[in-house]
This record gives C-alpha cells, sequence and structure tokens, in this order.
C-alpha cells in the first residue's frame, strides 16, 4: 500500500482518538455523564473498529470480506467529512487555549496570600451555558453523520438522464442527430449493485443510442465485482456498438487483471488505441486513452503528475490520428480535453469528476477546486468535451452534483 495511503489512514485514527478524548471530557461536568460517555464509546469504537475492518478486508481477509453497505456509507461520511470538520478546529482551538494559558502564567505569578483566608462557599453544581455548548458540540458530529448516512442510503440507486446538445462545426451532413449515451464511472461494487445495474441497463437500451461509450472506473477496486459489471455492460445495446476506455478505480487492485478479463469478455477497451465504426456509413474512428503511465514504466512515474501521463498517451493517440474520420476521444481524467482540442478532435467524454461530488451550490464545491472541468459541456473552438457526473458512487454521498447517465445528440453548426 503507499506511503501516502498508510499516511492518511494514520492520520484518520489519530484523528479519531483526539476526538473521542476531546468529546469525552465535554461531557464529563454532565449529570448523566456515565450514560453520554457510554454512546460517546460505542460510536468511537464503531468507527474506529470498522475504519480497521475496512483496513484489513484490503489486506489480510479474504476476498469480498467486509462489512454492509450501511455502515461503509457511515464510516465514509464520518471519515471524509464530519471527522475533519471538527477534529482541525477542536485541535487549533485548544492549541491556541493552550498558547493563552501558558502566556498569561509567563507574564504574571499570583502574590501569595497574607492572612487567613475565609472558608469557601458550598455551592450546589449546576449546569452552565458552557456545558451545554459543549454537550452540543459532543454529540452534534454523531447525529450528523447518521443524518448523512440515511440521506446517501436513500440515494444510492438514483440517478438522471441528462440530455446534452452538441453543436459541431462542420459534422458530416449524415452525423447530424446522431445519438451517443455516455455511461461513466458505475463503481460496481459496494455502493453501486444488484437491481440499480438492471437499471441502469434499461435506461440506456430505452434511449435506443447509436453509440454507447464508456469512460472509465467501471468497477469500484475489486477484481471480484468484475464479472457483475461485465454482464450489465454487455446487455447494452447501441446500435452502432460500444466502447470503453478504463479509469483508476479499475486498477486499483490489478491493471493487467482488469485489462485483460474485459478483453477477454470481447468488449473493446481501448487502451491507447483506435477503433473505426461506421455510424450511418460515416467513419467514425473512437480514440481510447490508458490511465496513467504504461506498466512497462510505471515504476519510475511515482512523482510524476497524472497530467504528465496524459500527454504521453495522447502523444501516442494523435499519431493514429485519421483526419478522414470523425474523431470520439474517451479519456477517463478530463484534462485530455486541452490537447485534444489543440489535435483537432471535434468530441472528447470524459468523467472521473462525479461532478464535484459535494457542492454548496452548482459551482460552488470541490469541482471547479479540483479540476478545470469538471461537470457537463464544454467548447473550446470547434471541440468540445462533455463531462459526466457518472451513474454510480465510490463515495455514498451527493450533494448538488447527482448522479447520471449522459444522452448526447450532435448537431451540425
Amino acid at each position: 500500500m503507499p506511503i501516502f495511503i498508510l499516511t492518511i489512514i494514520a492520520v484518520m485514527f489519530l484523528a479519531d482518538a483526539w476526538w473521542w478524548w476531546r468529546a469525552d471530557r465535554l461531557l464529563r461536568p454532565l449529570r448523566y455523564q456515565r450514560v453520554l460517555r457510554g454512546l460517546l464509546a460505542v460510536f468511537m469504537v464503531g468507527c474506529i473498529g470498522g475504519l480497521g475492518t475496512v483496513i484489513a478486508s484490503r489486506l489480510v481477509l479474504p476476498a469480498g470480506a467486509s462489512m454492509g453497505p450501511v455502515a461503509l456509507a457511515g464510516l465514509f461520511i464520518w471519515h471524509f467529512i464530519v471527522l475533519p470538520a471538527v477534529a482541525i478546529p477542536s485541535l487549533l482551538l485548544w492549541i491556541a487555549g493552550k498558547a493563552v494559558w501558558l502566556i498569561g502564567r509567563l507574564r504574571s505569578e499570583p502574590a501569595p496570600p497574607v492572612g487567613p483566608q475565609p472558608a469557601a462557599a458550598v455551592v450546589e453544581p449546576t449546569l452552565t451555558r458552557r456545558q451545554l455548548l459543549g454537550a452540543a458540540i459532543s454529540a452534534a458530529p454523531p447525529l450528523i453523520t447518521a443524518i448523512g448516512t440515511t440521506r446517501a442510503m436513500g440515494q444510492l440507486d438514483e440517478f438522471r438522464t441528462r440530455r446534452i446538445v452538441v453543436p459541431v462545426p462542420n459534422l458530416p451532413t449524415d452525423l447530424d442527430g446522431m445519438t451517443i449515451v455516455q455511461v461513466s464511472d458505475v463503481h460496481v461494487g459496494h455502493f453501486t449493485r444488484g437491481k440499480t445495474l438492471g437499471r441502469i441497463v434499461d435506461a440506456v437500451n430505452n434511449l435506443r443510442p447509436d453509440l454507447i461509450m464508456h469512460t472509465g472506473d467501471l468497477i469500484n477496486h475489486a477484481l471480484s465485482d468484475l464479472p457483475a459489471a461485465l454482464d450489465m455492460t454487455r446487455r447494452l445495446e447501441g446500435r452502432f456498438g460500444q466502447f470503453l476506455c478504463e479509469g483508476n478505480h479499475d486498477l486499483i487492485e490489478s491493471r493487467a487483471g482488469f485489462e485483460q478479463s474485459v478483453t477477454a469478455a470481447g468488449l473493446p477497451l481501448l487502451l491507447n488505441t483506435t477503433v473505426e465504426a461506421r455510424v450511418r456509413g460515416v467513419p467514425v474512428q473512437v480514440l481510447g486513452l490508458r490511465w496513467g503511465w504504461p506498466a512497462t514504466i510505471q515504476r519510475f512515474s511515482e512523482r510524476r503528475s497524472p497530467d504528465e501521463a496524459i500527454v504521453a498517451s495522447m502523444g501516442s493517440l494523435i499519431a493514429q490520428r485519421n483526419a478522414d474520420a470523425f474523431g470520439i476521444l474517451l479519456a477517463h481524467h478530463p484534462h485530455a480535453f486541452d490537447i485534444a482540442a489543440n489535435a483537432g478532435i471535434p468530441l472528447t467524454l470524459s468523467g472521473h469528476t462525479h461532478g464535484g461530488q459535494l457542492h454548496l451550490s452548482p459551482g460552488l464545491g470541490f469541482g471547479p477546486v479540483m479540476y478545470r472541468y469538471w461537470s457537463g459541456l464544454y467548447q473550446r473552438g470547434d471541440a468540445s468535451l462533455v463531462v459526466s457526473n457518472g451513474v454510480g458512487n465510490w463515495f455514498p454521498l451527493r450533494i448538488n452534483a447527482p448522479a447520471e447517465i449522459v444522452h448526447i445528440t450532435l448537431r451540425r453548426s
């Protein structure tokens, strides 16, 4: 497991322990502190034990041994959203308080008492406003996690059909009105499985597209989920075929295992290669970008950026470009669009971003912070890019970034 991932895991465990200690201290002055501290302990043991189970399921437990989707969703929401939101401010406030206390001690020394001191009055303990605030601060994070988990489970099998019309200058006349259904980021696994896969098949086939394009992350990570993903893919019906590129999650467990299994299933997985289909009698060249660096140089590329790998692979693809065919690039990462547009490839289809996953409002969230292109239609000159939010989930909760299949109609402009 990479050092970066191990570091994140270690930080999560430390953050769990820190928040448990801080929340426990806030509950001690309360009247029913034993009950409340016991409930807190149950919650935190569940979070820490659950994190350990997830890690063990990837390292030492048999393949497929893990927890259910509800528990897993709660762990994701707690460790990726709620815990950072409470642990980081709590730590900063604690450090600031200790610094103020230390400065006060250094600046003034209390004078020794003179003469006899009156006996201290016995005061019945009362619940102060500060203690009430502390109790609320301790109780809020578990409640928010429970609410977030409930919402996540309610939306896991929900997706929309998003219709996008793409104007294409100099589009061959016979391709005017050509339809493409883009299926991206299915993430077959813990959160996308079973009946949801059947609903995806029905939704795609009911659109009766000319072409079906898959833009990566067919599985979440486990090759044991690949048979269900391949079965879903084989049931999809495009008049002139379907084509696939790979994504980062597809390769987590084994790059070779994924690529060989998909190819053996007879599906056209494009790995820095191209294929031509005739759509309405017109040649359409589909170019598929592989994810990351080729395995032969993978060990030398750990410190290189994803964009560098895109540049290297795009050079190989552009050399195969047939200028007489209408070109469609399948690239899991949307930043490939910059090179594709400069090379004159008229249409690029991408995923990977999940539409930003969590947005306070459309355009205000992780999408624009992390990516140049994160959802919908983008155009530069005569070239267009469509970025899908993805129809599946690796993270259980979406806010203002709904899951989707994308129905694209090309129009001559």
